[in-house]
Order: C-alpha cells, then sequence, then structure tokens
C-alpha cells in the first residue's frame, strides 16, 4: 500500500492553503504562495507546522491564510455486504 493512501485510511485528508504574504523588498506588494499537504482535520498539524516554519525561517511576514480540507475517502464510501452469492 502506498504511504498516501495508508494516511487516507488513518483519516488524512488532503489541505490546501493559499497563503498571501508581504514581499520583502517591497512590503506593499502581496504575493501568494499555494501549499497542499495530506492533514487531519480540525488541528491541522502540518499547516501549523509548516506556518510556523514559515514564521521563524523565512523573510516575508505573512498576510492571510485561506485554506480548504477534503477527506478522499469518507465512511460514505463504504458499505457493508449482507450477503454473497456463489456460483458453481
Amino acid at each position: 500500500m502506498t504511504n498516501e493512501m495508508e494516511l487516507q485510511l488513518k483519516g488524512y485528508g488532503v489541505t490546501t492553503a493559499q497563503i498571501l504574504y508581504r514581499m520583502p523588498d517591497h512590503p506593499t506588494f502581496l504575493q501568494t504562495y499555494i501549499w497542499q499537504h495530506y492533514d487531519i482535520a480540525p488541528d491541522f498539524p502540518e499547516m501549523r507546522s509548516f506556518l510556523k516554519f514559515w514564521q521563524e525561517k523565512l523573510d516575508g511576514p505573512l498576510h492571510s491564510v485561506r485554506y480548504v480540507h477534503r477527506k478522499l475517502i469518507s465512511a460514505t464510501e463504504w458499505r457493508a455486504l449482507n450477503g454473497e452469492f456463489i456460483l458453481h
């Protein structure tokens, strides 16, 4: 099984964040960065870790972060079988 499939079965979903930040040399201009990773809602430990890294190591101060999260495998996609048909 691939690493992505294992994460999905553990409850991870894809989180996409649109990060607006100010350019260090021109603070009046905003630049966009798109970040996408497997993460767990509602705590989002991966995104929080990335934003902490950004604030500590990168020069461009954050302006705003918009994000969306989607589980790729959900409980509605699984169904139990009530019977079995055996042929021959």
